[in-house]
C-alpha cells in the first residue's frame, strides 16, 4: 500500500492546515496511509488527523532574525528526518512553499514531491525566491489553491493544477441548516476571522467600527487565531471602540457564522494577497454577505454586488457607509444572502476530493 508523507511548518487554525486537514482525510478514504511532519506547536487542524503525527524543532520569537534562524534549522531537521523513507514507496506532499527541507529531501531519495502552494506574498523577498527555486528543482506536481495564483507564481516545466478550496460536507450541512437573519436580536453583526497580523485588516477594522460607533445597531467582533494572552499584550496600550469585541482563536467558529450579518476581508492589497479566501466562503454557506479585497482569489469567488462586494480595507469610509446601508436594507441583505448561498455550489468538497485523488493516481 501507497504511502503519503504531509509536511506542514505550523499546526493552528488557520487555513492551509485546515486545507490539509481535508486532504489527509480524503486520502485515507481512499486507501493510503498517512503520515504527517509539523513543526511543535499548540494543536490546530492537524491534530489527530493521520495515522502517525511526527514532530519537528520549529518556533517563532518576536525577532524576524531569531525566527528565520530557527526556521532555517527546523528544515535541516526536517531534511534529514525523511531520509528514512528512501527505500519506501511514498509521496511527499508539501503543504504551502516554506517546508523547503521536505523538497529536499524528497529529491534526494528519489520520491515524487507534491506541493500544495496557498500563498503568494512571502517575506522577504530573497526568501520567496529561494523557497521557489526549491520548489522548480524538487517538485514533481503542484497545486495552486487559485487561477490567480497559478498566474502569479507558476512554475516551468512542472505538472500544476488549480484546486480551488472547499467546504467539507459536515460543514456545508451546518450551514445550509443555519437560516441567515439579516438583523439577530435588533443587532447587525460584522464579523471578522483572521490572524494577529497588521497586514490582515485589524486595524482597518479598529477604525470601521469606530466610524459606526454612532449606529447603536451595528456590533464588531473580531476572531483572531492567538491565544487570549497575546491578544491582551497586543491590544494593551491601544484603544479598542465600545462596540467592538476581540475573542481568541477557536476550535468551533460556527456559532459565529451562526450570528454574523456580514462578514469582512480586509488583507491589505499591497501587502497580503488573499490566494483564496476560506473565510469567505464559509460565511457564504452560511448566506452571510462579504466584503473582500479586489484583488487575489476573492475576485474569483466574490462577485461584486452580486455575493458582496469587492473593496480595499484601504477605503474604510466606504466599506463603514456601505455596512450602515446593509444594516438599514434588509431586502438588499438578504438578495445578497440568496446569491452567496447558490455561488457556494462552486466550492464543495466531492468536486475538490476528486480533482485531488485525480492528481495523485496521475
Amino acid at each position: 500500500m501507497q504511502k503519503i508523507i504531509f509536511i506542514h511548518l505550523l499546526n493552528d487554525y488557520s487555513g492551509s492546515p485546515k486545507v490539509l486537514s481535508q486532504v489527509i482525510q480524503m486520502v485515507q478514504k481512499n486507501g493510503f496511509e498517512t503520515e504527517l511532519y509539523t513543526g511543535k506547536s499548540e494543536d490546530g487542524f492537524l491534530s489527530g488527523m493521520a495515522e502517525k503525527h511526527h514532530h519537528y524543532f520549529y518556533k517563532r520569537y518576536k525577532s524576524r532574525l531569531l525566527t528565520l534562524v530557527t526556521f532555517m534549522l527546523s528544515q535541516v531537521s526536517l531534511f534529514f528526518k525523511l531520509l528514512k523513507y528512501r527505500n519506501e514507496n511514498v509521496i511527499i506532499y508539501v503543504n504551502t512553499m516554506l517546508p523547503f527541507g521536505a523538497g529536499l529531501a524528497g529529491r534526494f531519495i528519489g520520491k515524487p514531491v507534491y506541493y500544495h502552494v496557498h500563498e503568494t506574498s512571502l517575506r522577504p523577498k530573497i526568501l520567496k525566491r529561494f523557497l521557489r527555486y526549491i520548489v522548480q528543482r524538487s517538485a514533481s506536481k503542484v497545486i495552486f489553491v487559485s487561477k490567480t495564483l497559478k498566474k502569479e507564481e507558476g512554475f516551468s516545466k512542472i505538472s500544476q493544477y488549480v484546486v480551488h478550496n472547499a467546504l467539507s460536507n459536515d460543514f456545508l450541512n451546518t450551514a445550509i441548516s443555519n437560516q441567515y437573519r439579516h438583523l439577530i436580536d435588533g443587532q447587525f453583526n460584522v464579523l471578522m476571522i483572521c490572524s494577529l497580523k497588521v497586514y490582515k485588516g485589524i486595524y482597518e477594522f479598529i477604525n470601521i467600527a469606530s466610524l459606526c460607533q454612532r449606529e447603536k445597531h451595528i456590533n464588531f467582533t473580531m476572531v483572531l487565531n492567538a491565544s487570549q494572552s497575546e491578544i491582551d499584550a497586543y491590544f494593551r496600550a491601544k484603544e479598542i471602540p465600545s462596540n467592538m469585541i476581540l475573542m481568541p482563536k477557536q476550535n468551533d467558529i460556527v456559532p459565529f457564522y451562526q450570528q454574523a450579518s456580514i462578514v469582512l476581508n480586509l488583507s491589505r492589497i499591497d501587502e497580503w494577497v488573499e490566494t483564496f479566501g476560506l473565510t469567505i466562503i464559509e460565511a457564504m454557506a452560511f448566506g452571510i454577505p462579504v466584503i473582500a479585497p479586489p484583488i487575489g482569489g476573492p475576485t474569483e469567488i466574490v462577485r461584486d454586488g452580486v455575493e458582496g462586494y469587492l473593496i480595499s480595507s484601504y477605503e474604510i469610509n466606504i466599506i463603514s457607509n456601505k455596512i450602515i446601508k446593509l444594516s438599514k436594507d434588509e431586502k438588499r441583505s438578504l438578495s445578497l444572502s440568496n446569491s452567496a448561498i447558490k455561488r457556494v455550489n462552486n466550492f464543495q468538497e466531492d468536486a475538490f476530493e476528486r480533482k485531488i485523488m485525480d492528481l495523485i493516481y496521475e
